[in-house]
């Protein structure tokens, strides 16, 4: 009896702190209503979703953050209270590569919380012509993989395209077994993106050894694959397990556990600094010896960290390449402003891609 009194006396006082969750929120989305009244009488194209003040008020919650919730999962939470505050100044209109049920999806979610409206396309082209044209505010496609390296499609595509970066997002890819088969061994075929098939081999040859693996345009479509056919799976993630309600029959089967994929976020807007930036850039050299050497030296004689590097071909003749960098920094900083006069001085082109926060998880 004392253990159920106890019980109802706890369950009181959560009950006491869920009303005043309700009231806080309530005045916070009030809040929101009356920016979003200030910021239309200033300006008609007024600008309402700013990632460098999502990213310092998430920053400072995580500041501030003493658990027992860990930091991640704080920010998530937060995260969803501003999306859904910022869906009553604007809706926003969030291109993403399709179709629905793909890891790009959940990138786009994990960014910019679930009161938004994704718009699948089917193609990576597809996801910078919505955003180029205004039809979609901002655009969601992946850059690299911790695995498999470099997406080459969106690289080509930030060569000729006037958007910007305005965000990158970190999404740790869980591969699960899915379909509507009673048992493992009854399963004859395996649908996924190659890549995917690629990142379980180890998985699938000492359980579906036997199955043949088909690869097809995404995981999304692998689990449409699959709908109608109970001796087939697909390896795809939570979200089109979700979307097309099919069974999980294993879960996070992939054979590298820190398997990751590395998203950009595409806007029109430059974006003001935060204190913890990432710049990416993207230049071309003159095919003669010591070329590169003089352009990279502009980075580590500045002492700018270089966390990435990426050659593509240029399209502008045999051998000619692009070198795609990201760097530690904001386009406003200082050195980095010293670094690109540099840079100009030895590299035929160069093009700032776009300075945004640094994902936090």
């Amino acid at each position: 009896m004392a253990n159920e009194s106890g019980l109802e006396d706890v369950r009181r006082r959560i009950d006491a702190i869920d009303e005043k969750l309700l009231v806080l929120i309530s005045d916070r989305a009030a809040l929101a209503t009356e920016v979003a009244k200030l910021k239309s009488s200033d300006n008609s194209e007024a600008v309402f979703y700013r990632p460098e003040r999502e990213a310092q008020v998430l920053r400072k919650i995580i500041e501030r953050n003493k658990g027992p919730i860990a930091d991640e999962e704080m920010a998530r939470l937060f995260r969803e209270i501003m999306s859904a505050c910022l869906a009553l100044e604007q809706l926003l209109q969030i291109a993403y590569l399709g179709p629905e049920g793909t890891f790009t999806q959940s990138a786009a979610l994990k960014h910019f919380g679930r009161s938004v409206k994704t718009k699948a396309q089917a193609s990576i082209a597809e996801v910078f012509r919505e955003v180029e044209s205004g039809a979609c505010h901002f655009g969601v496609a992946p850059v690299e993989n911790s695995i498999e390296g470099a997406v080459n499609h969106t690289l080509d595509m930030l060569i000729n395209s006037s958007l910007k970066i305005c965000g990158e997002v970190h999404l740790r890819i869980h591969h699960n077994l899915m379909g509507k088969a009673v048992n493992l061994r009854d399963i004859r075929r395996v649908y996924s993106h190659h890549q995917s098939l690629a990142q379980c081999r180890s998985w699938l040859d000492n359980n579906l050894a036997g199955a043949e693996r088909i690869a097809v345009s995404s995981n999304a479509e692998a689990a449409k694959c699959v709908l109608q056919d109970e001796l087939s799976g697909a390896i795809a993630g939570d979200v089109a397990a979700e979307f097309y309600q099919l069974p999980i029959l294993a879960s996070n089967i992939e054979d590298d556990p820190n398997n990751t994929t590395r998203f950009l976020i595409l806007g029109q807007n430059n974006i003001a600094a935060t204190g913890n930036d990432k710049t990416s850039i993207l230049f071309a050299n003159a095919n003669v010896p010591g070329a590169l050497q003089k352009t990279l030296a502009c980075f580590s004689d500045n002492n700018v960290n270089m966390s990435r590097i990426e050659s593509r071909p240029s399209r502008q003749g045999m051998w000619k390449y692009v070198f795609f960098v990201d760097i530690d920094g904001h386009v406003e900083d200082d050195v980095i402003v010293q670094v690109l006069q540099q840079l100009k001085q030895h590299a035929l082109m160069t093009k700032v891609l776009g300075s945004y926060p640094v994902a936090m998880f």
